[in-house]
């Protein structure tokens, strides 16, 4: 079938023609042209000419071609000359398109027509408007709303390189046009981001994946900001078309996300610190002694700082020289103290009660004034940094808290902080430790004023003490002790126990002593002993303070041991040649309970050791009285034999096994009495 078309003449007059057509041509919302067998307008309606961006008047007996470089469109005017151009030498129709210098977008279609009359080849053009026009304004729409929603739109060809402008992008990065096509865009990337934005786009156009990635890009002024880039396949079936994408300027959400990070750490570490200064309170209550402080303070620097060295500078006596406790030594600082001229942290901080830090070796010659201690110190430490607050108690110094560090640092306001918390509980820690060393040594010279200086020397019997404090406490125990001989020759022998710590427990313990000691002279029996202090208790003696005490008279002689137990412990035999055993005796009640005073009579032979002890020994948190007395036993019998011949070393042989594994909190005494092998040979 021909593809021409026959039309009658077009040179007709518009006044021969019906007011319909005429209509038709004039007013449709369609152009209608007629191109004459030498290509020329010979026909136009006023919609074709105003597509062409001309009137009918200047359109008429002009090529289309003519017709568009008249109007000032000359990739319009080639589009026309090659469109008649392919209907003439195919006889087929051709479609085009069209836009107009308003942005119109029309459908032009160029078809062959014959004139019946003489069978002259003309060309008709018709001009219908794109309906992909309303599209293009909803891509405009969308893209405008994007960019007010601060978003920049690109694409990229189907293999992954740009191949159309973004002017939004080039804008913000000063790229030109060259630089920015193809894979151009990734220089404008952070350095450190573009190796993983790279892989990730390329790994997104092989396996034909959406693109997501968050970088920072480099603006046109030389900073940086962060972008969000997305990007999605356009198919075509099942080919990749092409991609387009999206950026997103999201650095306000960045900096707002970053400060939130800062504030967490912030808080996090605050919490910490704050969980440090509590633990450190609570390690510090616990310390009683300068030295514990110390130890205290050396974890807690440790970690709650990271300071490699940790040390208290203490006034003397005098407060003329600070002399510097430590876990680990002096670290390079005089051992015998110094005063507060000398050049270091501590002297300074103390001088001028503020904190004195230095960062490094440079700012630590600085703040010293170069003097020449401070190349002697780094040349005897591997210190590099320094932190040193004043201890205060009541608004003047006692010394200085020192931290230390093998590397150079910087410390921040907020461990500045911490750290001058921790220099106030460590001031109060020391001042509490110094009163306590003080008055806990008071206490000490006290209880054992109240004991014998020395045990007294009787032939044929050899005696032996042992006495080890377990209070943690400024308080005078209540174990006492006593031996000495009597007017017959015979040696008594008394360990108690007065129930209680403090002054009223040694109170009464010494007056105990001295009237044990006043009765056995006039009447040395145990129980008559006994019965007199129960009367002297009852007297002199408040019913709640409990005391018990095992008193024996014995006989160098004949070996023969009296004894009255008043609801102590009972005492332990060791033998030579046989096995050690508890006294098989019931105690009778502590002293001050009315009742008969029982009177136990034993021989010891020659070789074998009676001990006494107090409660201290066999008992403790973790182990029960009647544990403890079966345990004493079974550690006895594992005595080497020299062990045994000697009563001292028998005593602290016992103290040290049975308290092996325990934390002692009571103090522990011992009294043993023994009478030896007599050496025949000696005797002749």
């Amino acid at each position: 079938m021909s593809a021409e078309t026959s039309i009658p003449p077009p040179r007709i007059s518009a006044a021969e023609l019906p007011d319909a057509v005429k209509s038709l041509l004039t007013d449709a919302p369609i152009g209608f042209a007629l191109l004459g067998p030498d290509d020329v307008f010979v026909s136009i309606n006023a919609r074709m000419a105003s597509v062409l961006g001309s009137t009918p008047d200047r359109c008429l007996g002009r090529t289309p071609a003519e017709a568009g470089e008249q109007a000032g469109d000359p990739d319009g005017a080639s589009a026309h000359s090659t469109s008649v151009a392919k209907v003439r030498d195919t006889g087929r129709s051709v479609r085009g398109r069209h836009r107009t210098a308003s942005g119109q977008t029309w459908d032009l279609t160029w078809f062959p027509v014959n004139d019946p009359s003489d069978g002259a080849r003309h060309i008709a053009l018709i001009a219908a408007r794109d309906h992909e026009d309303a599209s293009h304004r909803e891509e405009e729409r969308l893209r405008a709303l994007l960019q007010a929603g601060n978003q920049i739109i690109w694409s990229a060809g189907a293999g992954g390189d740009v191949r159309e402008d973004c002017p939004q992008w080039r804008a913000i990065t000063g790229q030109d046009l060259d630089a920015y096509l193809g894979r151009g865009w990734l220089d404008a990337v952070h350095p450190d981001d573009r190796p993983g934005v790279e892989r990730a786009w390329d790994d997104a156009v092989l396996d034909v994946t959406p693109f997501d990635a968050m970088f920072r890009v480099r603006t046109r002024a030389g900073g940086h900001v962060h972008y969000r880039a997305r990007a999605n396949p356009i198919m075509d079936g099942a080919a990749t078309a092409e991609w387009v994408g999206t950026l997103v300027d999201i650095t306000n959400e960045r900096e707002a996300d970053e400060l939130r990070q800062r504030l967490n750490q912030q808080l996090s570490e605050a919490a910490m610190r704050t969980a440090r200064l509590q633990k450190a309170t609570s390690d510090l209550a616990e310390a009683l002694t300068a030295d514990e402080v110390v130890q205290a303070m050396s974890e807690i620097g440790r970690s709650g700082v990271g300071a490699d060295h940790t040390s208290v500078a203490l006034f003397d006596r005098d407060r003329l020289r600070l002399r510097v406790l430590s876990a680990d030594g002096c670290l390079g600082l005089p051992e015998r103290g110094f005063s507060l001229d000398y050049p270091d942290v501590a002297a300074r901080a103390v001088a001028s009660r503020a904190p004195r830090l230095a960062a490094s070796p440079a700012d630590l010659r600085e703040l010293m004034e170069h003097a020449p201690e401070v190349d002697e110190l780094l040349e005897r430490t591997s210190e590099r940094a320094w932190v040193a607050l004043p201890m205060m108690a009541a608004g003047r110094p006692i010394g200085a808290l020192r931290f230390s560090f093998r590397a150079q640092r910087d410390v921040t306001d907020e461990e500045r902080v911490f750290l001058e918390a921790l220099a106030g509980q460590c001031a109060l820690a020391i001042g509490r430790a110094i009163v306590y060393e003080r008055e806990h040594g008071t206490a000490e010279e006290l209880q054992r004023s109240l004991l014998p200086e020395e045990l007294p020397v009787v032939a044929g019997v050899r005696l032996a003490a042992y006495y080890r404090s377990g209070s943690q406490h400024v308080q005078v125990g209540g174990d006492w002790y006593d031996a000495f001989p009597l007017s017959d020759g015979r040696v008594a022998g008394v360990l108690g126990d007065v129930m209680g710590k403090g002054i009223q427990a040694a109170a009464g313990m010494s007056r105990i002593r001295n009237a044990l000691r006043a009765l056995a002279f006039s009447m040395p029996e145990p129980a008559d002993v006994l019965t007199g202090l129960d009367r002297m208790f009852t007297a002199t003696e408040g019913m709640d303070q409990v005391t018990t005490l095992v008193y024996f008279v014995l006989d160098p002689v004949t070996g023969q041991l009296d004894l009255s137990n008043a609801g102590h412990l009972p005492p332990l035999v060791v033998a030579g040649n046989a096995g050690p055993s508890l006294l098989d005796t019931e105690p009778d009640t502590p002293l001050g309970v009315s009742s008969p005073r029982g009177h136990h009579k034993f021989f010891v032979q020659p070789g074998n050791t009676v001990a006494l002890y107090s409660d201290g020994l066999v008992e403790n948190r973790r182990r029960s009285v009647d544990a403890g007395l079966d345990e004493l036993v079974r550690v006895a019998s594992r005595a080497r034999p020299e062990v045994v011949g000697d009563p001292q070393q028998m005593l602290e042989y016992l103290v040290e096994r049975m308290l092996d594994g325990y934390e002692q909190d009571d103090d522990v005494t011992l009294l043993a009495v023994q009478l030896p092998v007599i050496d025949s040979a000696s005797e002749r």
